[in-house]
Formats: C-alpha cells, sequence, structure tokens
C-alpha cells in the first residue's frame, strides 16, 4: 500500500489523504447523530411508559379483559386502543401470586412479535425500565413494572422500540446519501483548489528543469508572499541558485585560470630548456670551433639553467603556501625599519640616479614597526617590490620608502613616480604569470611574472596583505601592512 501511494503524484495522495479524513469525519458525525437520536427516542419512550404506568397503576378497579359488569371495572380493549396512541399497546397485570390476570395489546400488534410473558415478568416494580426482545426475534421492547397501590398486584407495561429503530436507520440512511453527495461535490472542488494550491509547485519544477538544462540564470519567480511556505520555498531557492550559479562561474573562472597557469608555465619552461637544447646541438653538430664559443654557449647554458631554477623555485614555493602557508615560515620578533632601511641601499645599488626617500607611512619622518615574521621571508617580498619600481619605471624615476604604524598595523609602502598602471592592470597584477608589458625583455630569469604573486602569498601567510594604489600617469604605491607585535 505504501509502495502504491509512491508511485501516485502528491496532488493525487492530497485528494486521497483529504477524502479519507473526509469519510472519516461524516462516518463519525453520522454514527454520532444516530447514537443520540436513539439515545433521546428511548428516554422519551422510558418517560411515556412511566407515565402511562402510573396512571394505570392508580387505577381504582381492576381492569377485566371482557365486559365490565361492575361499577369500577376497566374495560382493558378500550383501554389497549387509547394507549396506542402512546405507544405502549402491550401491558400485563399479575396478582399478588405473580398470576397473570389481564393481557392486553394493541390489534396491530401479531402476537408473534409480542415479548414473551416470562421476560415482562423479569421488570423490577422499582419504576426502572427494561429492555427486552420481541419473541420472534422481530425487534426490542422497552418494559416498566409499577405496583398497583390499590390493588393488590402489579403492571407490567410495555412499548415497542421498533418504530424508533426505523427512524433511526432512516436517519442513517439519510447520512449516507447525503454523505455521499457531499463527498462527490468535494472531491470536484477538492480536485481543482489542490491544482490551484500546487501551481507555484509547477512553476518552481519548471524553473528546475530549465536550469538542469543548463540555464543557471533562470529563478524562481515570486509566487506567493515571504510569510508562507512557498513563499520561503521560493526564497531559499533563489539563493541555493545564486550560490550555484557563482559556483559554476568561479569553477569555469579557476579552470580558465588553470588553463593559462598551464600555458604560461609551459611557456616559462619551454624558453629556457629551448635555449639549453639549442645550445647543446650547436656544440654537438661542431659549429663551436673556437674556444670562445664554447665559453660563450657555456655561459648561455647557465644563464638558461639559473633561470630555470629560479622558476622552479617560486613554482614550488607558490604550491608550498598554496598548501600550508604558515609552515614555510620562521617566525621573530624584527622590525619593518631592517627592511626598508635595505631597501634603500639597494635602489641606489641599481639605479645611482634614482633619488629615493625614506619617510613614515604617507609622509612624515619613519617610525619603529615591530612584527613577529620570518626576516628572510618578508625580505624576499621588499625585495620584489623594489625590482617592480625598478623594472616598471624610467632610470632617475624618484621612489619613496615609508615604514611605521598606521591603523593599528605595521606598514611598509613602496611608492614611485612612474607611469602607474590601468584599473585593468592593477587588477590582475598579482596574478601568476601576468606582466603588464609583455613585450619587455625577460632576460636573466626577470620579470616571469610571479615576483607579486609570491609576495602576496607570503604577506597573507604572515597574516598581512600587500595593496596597491595607482592611477595611469600618477605613479604606483603598494603598501605592505601586518599585523603588530603584541607589546607583552
Amino acid at each position: 500500500m505504501r509502495r502504491l501511494l509512491q508511485r501516485l503524484s502528491l496532488r493525487l495522495r492530497l485528494l486521497l489523504i483529504t477524502l479519507a479524513l473526509l469519510v472519516v469525519g461524516l462516518g463519525a458525525g453520522s454514527t454520532v447523530v444516530a447514537s443520540l437520536l436513539q439515545s433521546h427516542l428511548q428516554h422519551r419512550m422510558d418517560s411515556e411508559l412511566r407515565s402511562v404506568g402510573g396512571l394505570l397503576a392508580l387505577a381504582p378497579g381492576p381492569i377485566k379483559s371482557g365486559p365490565t359488569t361492575t361499577p369500577g371495572e376497566v374495560d382493558a380493549q378500550r383501554l389497549a386502543a387509547g394507549l396506542d396512541l402512546f405507544g405502549s399497546p402491550y401491558f400485563l397485570f399479575f396478582d399478588a401470586q405473580g398470576n397473570v390476570t389481564t393481557e392486553v395489546h394493541s390489534p396491530r400488534t401479531p402476537v408473534g412479535r409480542l415479548p414473551a410473558v416470562e421476560d415482562m415478568r423479569r421488570a423490577e416494580p422499582d419504576g426502572s425500565v427494561l429492555s427486552i426482545p420481541a419473541a420472534d426475534g422481530s425487534g426490542q421492547w422497552r418494559a416498566v413494572s409499577l405496583q398497583r397501590p390499590q390493588q393488590d398486584g402489579r403492571l407490567v407495561l410495555a412499548g415497542s422500540f421498533a418504530e424508533a429503530d426505523a427512524t433511526v436507520a432512516r436517519v442513517r440512511t439519510s447520512s449516507l446519501i447525503a454523505g455521499a453527495v457531499l463527498l462527490a461535490a468535494l472531491t470536484g472542488v477538492g480536485w481543482f483548489a489542490i491544482n490551484a494550491g500546487l501551481r507555484p509547485l509547477r512553476r518552481i519544477e519548471h524553473t528546475a528543469t530549465s536550469i538542469a538544462a543548463g540555464d543557471l540564470s533562470r529563478r524562481v519567480p515570486e509566487l506567493a508572499p515571504a510569510t508562507t511556505e512557498i513563499g520561503r520555498l521560493s526564497a531559499s531557492l533563489n539563493t541555493m541558485l545564486g550560490q550555484l550559479e557563482r559556483a559554476f562561474a568561479d569553477r569555469a573562472a579557476s579552470e580558465a585560470r588553470m588553463r593559462s597557469f598551464v600555458s604560461d608555465v609551459s611557456h616559462e619552461l619551454r624558453t629556457p630548456l629551448f635555449g639549453i637544447k639549442g645550445s647543446t646541438e650547436l656544440y654537438r653538430m661542431g659549429a663551436l670551433p673556437e674556444r670562445a664559443d664554447v665559453d660563450a654557449t657555456m655561459h648561455r647554458i647557465e644563464r638558461e639553467a639559473t633561470r630555470l631554477a629560479a622558476l622552479t623555485e617560486d613554482l614550488l614555493l607558490l604550491a608550498q603556501l598554496d598548501e600550508a602557508p604558515g609552515a614555510q615560515l620562521e617566525p621573530a620578533p624584527m622590525d619593518l625599519r631592517t627592511l626598508a632601511n635595505d631597501a634603500r641601499h639597494d635602489l641606489r645599488a641599481l639605479d645611482p640616479t634614482r633619488p629615493v626617500d625614506l619617510t613614515g607611512p604617507s609622509g612624515g619622518p619613519p617610525g619603529p614597526a615591530p612584527v613577529y615574521g620570518d626576516e628572510a621571508r618578508l625580505r624576499q617580498v621588499v625585495t620584489n617590490l623594489v625590482g617592480n619600481a625598478v623594472a616598471h619605471t624610467p632610470p632617475g624615476t624618484p621612489v619613496r620608502i615609508g615604514v611605521g604604524t598606521s591603523g593599528g598595523r605595521a606598514v611598509l609602502e613602496i611608492a614611485d613616480q612612474g607611469p602607474g598602471m590601468t584599473a585593468d592592470q592593477a587588477s590582475r597584477v598579482f596574478d601568476r604569470f601576468y606582466r603588464a608589458d609583455r613585450s619587455r625583455d625577460r632576460s636573466g630569469g626577470a620579470n616571469a611574472g610571479l615576483g607579486l604573486a609570491i609576495a602576496r602569498s607570503l604577506t597573507e601567510a604572515h597574516g598581512g596583505a600587500v595593496e596597491l594604489e595607482t592611477a595611469l600617469g600618477q605613479g604606483a604605491c603598494f603598501r605592505l601592512t601586518l599585523p603588530l607585535l603584541a607589546s607583552d
């Protein structure tokens, strides 16, 4: 049964459940009504029996089945015809010894349908009503026994409950017919009502089908107020769909970056490898007859091998930082002023014509910048920033090195007055293998597009960040920020 219900549609299951509840409700209501009606009719008959029995018990004279001969006697047949109007057509009079002195019943009632005398005798003369069957089992009778204070004996009066049973049966039949008609009408109304109620779910189903077909931009329309179940379901689905769309977009972007990364790595590795391979082929072919030619070729092979080793080390470092950033650090208390002062000397050594100023963050005198970090790794970050400033600005371009604290963090800045970058270049400058000027010479392993990516990864491993402020024609300022060393 459970498997059968699971195969049915939701609307059909709802309709069947609703109809089952209606059947149970109508059946229970019909049963309660019939029980109450039967109890009411029985109570009314009992009251009538007691009332009529009380009148008969007070009769002053004897009641005879035949014609009366003396004053005070009561004709039982005439009395039965009158009592038939009250639904009590059968009564018995017993003398003091328990013998039946008078037996009277309605002419309309056959003798076989009367209750047995022995069953009538069981009625106690205390006014309580007893339910006894007919002699032929055709129905139930209600009997009451009362003492006759003016006559030596008692009276047992009985009334048939067949008419009340017939009334209850008619009520049950009418309830059954009315319930069936009502059930049929409610089935039709319920079908249309359930279809209307499930219409938003069908629209959600169509939207989900479109999304499954690949249209991730589809959203569930606002089908109901947000306070309803359908409204909350629509909002939750739209939130989930937005997250799925972003996840797929991020996945596509990640795959594109991976393809670009593999392409760039292949290109960067291929260039020095081809140089080494070409030089060895020249030597093997005997195209280097002179010692000077061999020395020059070996120098070129060494330079390309050095470049290849440096690129491989950079890639390995980035992979290690991606997997476990903190494992690559050996932190200790230090001050960024040491790195700033060394960077000033490096800039002057690389380009003696370049003015270099040592200031605080955004100007002013330099200040202390204590941090807890790996000095060798942070020196690598600053070296990459200095090399970037030298490589992308003309000789003699002024550079400012700022060091100190700002906003509760240690700060080291490398700011130049070079050509600057566009917004698109600035947004990609920290990407791996990205070069703002791809035509620039990469000899000696320089400008492979990994320096700023390594700088950002190392800084983030320290819990810091590298920020860039630049505009075309207004220079560039790379700002390294790190958590300050705790005072304790």
